[in-house]
């Protein structure tokens, strides 16, 4: 054959095709189609939805859901994309906790741990009885309507103490709940203070207001007055506004910063609405025995929304505290014993990063 002949054949020829990558390409292509509509759907619905919250008719969901989210670091952009700042003002004043103005009467405290070694306060006092496994901890179930969680009592509160993070840095430094416990060899313990975390996105290593720890000033001016929660040399669980200089003139050994008091020499904190918004809370008190409370409440989930500052005043009367205070919430708000976390709001990522914790050294150290 020739090779004009050649020439007319291959020109002649039809491209070949493909159908089978020509139908993945179409496919792909819907899909992303979809994607996008579905994404501007859900958008759209959430926009709505939030709307019909912070606009809509029901002033109690109203309320109850701006106290909430703007409780939260990050979450307060639900509210401010609706609501003006005089209005949020209004609402968070309407649903809040009146600070108490007083200071503990350490007084008021009968604390068996001064006068008696752990050993002679499980046997002669009978706490044996509702301490079976002796180790001078229980943990108990708490149940309410829009919450559960735990509280743990310390039968001897010269096992708890504030313990810190490796060094206090903006940018890095926090440890864990867990790692905070591993460090001390405590068997238990709780988040503890207030911490710089901007947007909920801070690393947990820059304690604010006041950090004392086995009598230690480790953060505050002497002169300026914070909201101090912590034990004495007695061992008597200390709450109320005071400088640094005269924490530590009454004794406090460990304390940080957060609030507002709960339950201040046996009179509970009144409040406004619903006390706050519905989130995790960690809250810290003692009996009048000298027990300390720890409570935990788990928040943000399909079975536990938060409790409430009215919530936890009721459970910490419940447990018979003579004086309680509010710590830091939110994903922080966590509780380790025996190893592991038994309560967290961490659901998406790691446990979170803190600067402080209320722990509880082992029996006999």
């Amino acid at each position: 054959m020739s090779k004009k002949s050649d020439k007319k054949s291959k020109k002649g020829e039809k491209p070949v095709k493909h159908p089978i990558l020509k139908r993945t390409l179409r496919y792909i292509g819907y899909f992303f189609v979809w994607l996008f509509s579905t994404l501007v759907v859900l958008v759209a619905g959430l926009y709505i939805m939030l709307m019909y919250i912070n606009k809509g008719p029901s002033i109690y969901v109203r309320d109850l859901f701006v106290s909430s989210v703007m409780e939260s670091s990050a979450g307060g952009i639900l509210s401010k994309i609706f609501l003006s700042d005089a209005e949020i003002d209004e609402i968070m004043s309407k649903n809040s906790t009146v600070s108490i103005n007083e200071i503990t009467d350490t007084t008021l405290i009968n604390v068996m741990a001064n006068n008696t070694s752990d050993e002679e306060i499980m046997i002669d006092d009978g706490l044996a009885d509702i301490d079976p496994d002796g180790d001078g901890i229980d943990v108990f179930d708490v149940h309410g309507v829009t919450y559960k969680g735990k509280m743990m009592v310390v039968y001897d509160p010269s096992r708890v103490s504030v313990g810190v993070c490796n060094g206090f840095q903006l940018d890095y430094g926090g440890l864990t709940l867990s790692a905070i416990c591993e460090k001390y060899g405590a068997v238990a313990g709780i988040n503890g203070g207030k911490y710089e975390d901007e947007n909920g996105m801070g690393f947990g290593g820059m304690p604010e207001g006041i950090v004392i720890s086995d009598g230690q000033l480790l953060m505050g001016d002497m002169d300026t007055s914070y909201g101090v929660y912590g034990f004495t040399e007695d061992n008597v669980f200390v709450c109320g506004n005071m400088t640094p200089g005269y924490a530590l003139s009454i004794g406090v050994r460990d304390a940080v910063t957060f609030g507002p008091s709960l339950i201040v020499n046996g009179k509970a904190a009144s409040y406004s609405g619903y006390g706050s918004g519905l989130n995790p809370r960690t809250a810290i008190g003692q009996r009048e025995d000298g027990a300390v409370l720890l409570l935990v409440i788990e928040g943000r989930q399909a079975n536990s929304v938060g409790a409430s500052m009215a919530d936890i005043i009721d459970v910490m009367l419940e447990y018979g505290a003579v004086n309680a205070a509010n710590l830091d919430g939110g994903m922080s708000s966590s509780m380790f014993y025996n190893g592991e976390e038994i309560v967290s709001n961490c659901q998406i990522r790691s446990s979170r990063k803190i600067p402080t914790a209320f722990i509880v050294s082992a029996l006999g150290e």
